[in-house]
């Protein structure tokens, strides 16, 4: 059986060697074998999916307990099924949220921006209309901080 060293495991799951140590520490994977001759991690091709599963739950955000929930609804397959749905669909509506939120940021930015052009053209009208934009946006901002 191949196996593969932290070093080779952190490069093909895009997670560094201490978040993989850090992972086995807290049960969200392993244990990991080790070589008796030098009590190395030996990570197993097996290993690979599960790793970058987890790298992409993180990348998204999801924490350490709703990475063991999913983790043990994995394991417990079919019979989980309604559960692993409900965990991921929570975390798509919490992105959704956070992308409505950036969509607020960006326009706020948009309108900062645009009053600013305006005054480096020296155009008191475009000055005042972006003004009123920026305005406008401050509530919006309000809105998705509270």
């Amino acid at each position: 059986m191949t196996t593969l060293t932290i070093q080779d495991m952190s490069r093909r799951s895009r997670l560094s060697e201490p978040t993989l140590r850090y992972y086995e520490e807290v049960g969200l994977i392993g244990p990991i074998p080790r070589d008796p001759s030098s009590g190395h991690r030996r990570y197993r091709e097996e290993d690979l999916d599960t790793l970058q599963a987890l790298a992409c739950l993180r990348a998204m955000g999801v924490g350490i307990e709703d990475m063991r929930t999913y983790q043990a609804n994995r394991a417990i397959g079919r019979a989980a099924a309604g559960e692993q749905r409900d965990l991921l669909a929570r975390h798509a509506r919490r992105i959704e949220r956070e992308i409505e939120t950036l969509h607020v940021h960006l326009r706020y930015l948009d309108a900062k921006a645009a009053l600013w052009d305006a005054r480096d053209r020296a155009d008191a009208t475009d000055e005042a209309s972006a003004a009123e934009r920026v305005q406008l946006m401050l509530a919006d901002l309000e809105a998705v901080l509270s």
